[in-house]
């Protein structure tokens, strides 16, 4: 990966730390779930608004956290937004091979996204909790 890609990635992920994006709570929501991570105290809530077809309609958090934390779920809020269940679940498995490493093969995520940005937390084994649990947290929203 070149340089001027590792300034560009850092930058995205400065940006969303400093400025999330979809910071609040959805008005209404019909799914929601909280994330903590009790090693770092990165704490996170989600809210969620899925409509009868399985697409979210809105998605938003409140939290606190490192900038990987609150940027990895900025830039998941965008990411999935406007997104059918289906999408959303192929993409959790992606997010999570991109960041452990375990996927040669990413369908949904290339270098131009943003998400790809956070790809560099996977040699950081510490981190990667952080980069996750908004994940998790929202696997378990949608899973409630």
């Amino acid at each position: 990966m070149s340089d001027l890609l590792k300034e560009l990635y850092q930058e995205i992920i400065l940006d969303h730390g400093k400025t999330p994006r979809n910071f609040g709570e959805c008005e209404p929501f019909n799914k929601s779930a909280d994330g903590h991570n009790p090693l770092c105290g990165d704490k996170v809530h989600l809210t969620l608004m899925v409509d009868d077809q399985g697409i979210i309609k809105d998605i938003k958090f409140t939290g606190v956290g490192c900038a990987i934390s609150i940027a990895s779920t900025s830039l998941m809020t965008q990411s999935l937004k406007g997104k059918s269940l289906d999408y959303a679940n192929s993409l959790f498995q992606d997010f999570s091979n991109l960041i452990t490493g375990k996927g040669d093969k990413l369908d949904l995520i290339g270098e131009e996204d943003s998400l790809y940005s956070l790809k560099g937390v996977g040699a950081f084994p510490m981190r990667v909790k952080c980069a996750t649990l908004s994940w998790h947290a929202f696997k378990s929203a949608i899973n409630d």
